[in-house]
């Protein structure tokens, strides 16, 4: 049965294409470059930015054969830490500066 009415749908298909004039045809082509073609664009973007996104790593690899830990995001424990010995200086700071 299915078989039958995809056969039908693409008959009519078919038969819908034979009564258009080229124009419309052309039109119809015109459309689906320019679709297709705005999705090739966005795919070179993307593939622009994960190049980008490469080169940025690449300057790691240099580091991590001579040893040293990785780059990224600060743990929260390390920047509390911070943020801590921060508020010492500046208290030691103005203490320093009332005398």
């Amino acid at each position: 049965m299915w078989k039958l009415t995809k056969q039908y749908w693409k008959d009519m298909w078919k038969l819908l294409w034979s009564k258009t004039n080229i124009d419309e045809k052309a039109m119809a082509t015109v459309k689906e470059i320019n679709r297709r073609y705005k999705l090739t664009s966005e795919e070179w973007k993307d593939i622009a930015e994960a190049l980008k996104e490469v080169g940025n790593q690449i300057g790691d690899l240099d580091d991590a054969v001579k040893g040293k830990a990785r780059r990224g995001r600060k743990s929260k424990a390390q920047t509390a830490k911070e943020k801590a010995d921060k508020k010492r200086w500046e208290e030691l700071e103005a203490s320093k500066r009332k005398k």
